[in-house]
């Protein structure tokens, strides 16, 4: 019945997604403009949002005839009592459960409720058990106006929600989900689709977010942009359309020369793979030319298995020393190792004034030896980043806003926070955020394309903070491309070969 959110139409956002995100008060900021400084009344915003709810529900769930909409106390509960009724006059089955008694509710949603009740709508108390024939689940309970953990009745309300065998819409934010974090308060409506309005929140791409929401969609109601010129912007999202701008079509008198001259540093005994698939996503990501530093056990596989690659086997010191003088762009990181061999190769490359990326092990050593520079870029997983920071990879992803501004402020430079909905700082605003991507990119060797897709652009001449952003949105999308035939079993080289078609978009750029 739900549709297949894995299909390669809706692999990508859509396009009306706004580029900023906003915490929960700042929506609401944004709500009480156009309310109090626009005179929008607060009943003509709910209708306009449950009308959103309706059509995506529509285009959703083309089969659902038969909705249970389960309804809290707030403007939460509100939209459910407008999209019950309005789903009602088009000829869909509606049942409503009112969790919190209506003579309770007040404002619009008393508003609503009593619209439902005089349309011929019938509400009913929960009774512990959903409706076992209900083809659609609506949460309307909490929304953003989550203050506690969900606990006891309205706990067990929420599991029985999860356990029903039909789809799940919430409205604005799956009941449970904290709107700001991201974080799980007690237990959360799991959701197949949830329809939000107004602005964007940042605990929906953040921490358990985007497991909890299901597919997005997103309406602004409306509203007119100056009601949100008073509100902060936590993050700002990705967008592949401004990419379209920074990679203008290469003149015909191009020549290698003019794109930069990369030196990746890595592939220590026994790891040659991870440097291999760095070097590679480099070629495909456009760098003019790519060279290889890497351990003399390997060098010579690396260039049979791709000839492009300028491989250099670097025994000691004095054999990368030359190599720094040729190229204007470095990375380190990719199987470079943390033995003897590595930490060698890492400290002289640290003392390079040229431009660099940091990954993988170079971050392991870099947290034993910390240095803070503003001409780098660091990839750290939530893993390194702990250790970057002294801490856990749980308390990095319990809060990745905190963690993104302390590598900052640590570190210098640009930093990309990888994870689902990775990060990257910005010296001029919030940080940036990417909705793109899937859990099958969680397997070997992506951290390593993505170095390589990072360093090309930098080498292209791009700013650290359009390398980073950039570099994430590509590796993201190409995993998104490379997960049309299904996202389990996907391997870094599948993102690769899709690496190419996304950097020219002039000719081949993806579906809108």
């Amino acid at each position: 019945m739900i549709l297949d959110i894995n299909q390669y139409n809706q692999s990508f956002p859509m396009c009306n997604w706004p580029h900023s995100i906003y915490s929960v008060a700042g929506v609401r900021q944004v709500d009480r403009a156009a309310i109090d400084g626009l005179g929008i009344a607060g009943y003509t915003l709910m209708t306009s949002a449950a009308m959103e709810v309706l059509n995506e529900a529509f285009s959703f769930f083309p089969e659902a005839k038969r909705w249970q909409i389960f309804c809290g106390a707030g403007n939460n509960g509100g939209d459910g009592y407008v999209l019950a009724r309005l789903a009602a006059q088009q000829g869909v089955v509606v049942s409503v459960i009112a969790v919190t008694p209506p003579d309770k509710l007040k404002g619009d949603a008393a508003t609503a409720y009593g619209d439902f009740v005089a349309d011929g709508g019938v509400v009913m108390a929960w009774d512990g058990a959903p409706d076992p024939h209900a083809d659609l689940i609506v949460d309307a309970l909490l929304g953003s106006g989550l203050m506690r953990d969900v606990e006891g009745q309205l706990a067990d309300l929420v599991d029985a929600i999860n356990s029903h065998a039909s789809p799940v819409l919430a409205i604005d934010i799956p009941s449970g989900l904290d709107g700001d974090s991201g974080a799980i308060r007690g237990t959360v409506v799991r959701a197949d689709l949830t329809v939000t309005f107004v602005g964007l929140k940042t605990g929906l791409f953040l921490h358990d977010g985007p497991d909890c929401v299901g597919e997005l969609r997103f309406s602004d109601l409306q509203i007119p942009g100056k009601c949100y010129d008073d509100a902060e912007v936590l993050l700002r999202r990705i967008d592949y359309d401004t990419f379209l701008c920074e990679l203008p079509a290469r003149k015909r008198s191009a020549h290698k020369g003019d794109f930069g001259h990369l030196l990746l540093v890595g592939g220590g005994p026994g790891m040659p793979g991870a440097i291999r698939l760095a070097g590679e996503a480099a070629l495909r990501s456009g760098a003019g030319r790519v060279s290889v530093a890497t351990h003399p056990s390997h060098a010579a596989t690396i260039s049979t298995g791709r000839p492009e690659l300028m491989c250099h086997a670097i025994d000691e010191l004095s054999d990368l020393k030359p190599l720094l003088n040729k190229v204007d762009t470095l990375a380190i990181g990719p199987g470079l190792g943390i033995d003897k061999w590595g930490r060698s190769l890492f400290g002289e490359i640290i003392k390079s004034d040229l431009p660099m990326v940091v990954d993988a092990d170079a971050l392991n050593l870099l947290a034993a030896s910390p240095v803070r520079r503003d001409n780098w870029i660091l990839t750290p997983h939530p893993g390194e980043a702990g250790r970057l920071l002294g801490t856990t990879a749980g308390a990095i992803q319990e809060d990745r806003l905190s963690a993104i501004d302390a590598l900052s402020n640590k570190y210098g430079g640009t930093i990309v926070l990888k994870g689902a909905g990775s990060l990257v700082s910005s010296q001029g605003g919030p940080p940036w955020i990417s909705s793109s991507g899937n859990p099958g990119m969680a397997s070997p060797g992506m951290g390593d394309v993505l170095t390589g897709v990072i360093a090309a652009f930098l080498a292209q001449g791009m700013s650290f903070e359009q390398a980073g952003v950039f570099g994430v949105e590509i590796h993201a999308r190409a995993g998104d491309v490379a997960s049309k035939t299904g996202q389990r079993g996907l391997i870094a080289s599948d993102v690769l070969r899709e690496l190419r078609p996304l950097v020219n978009p002039q000719t081949s750029g993806p579906s809108k």
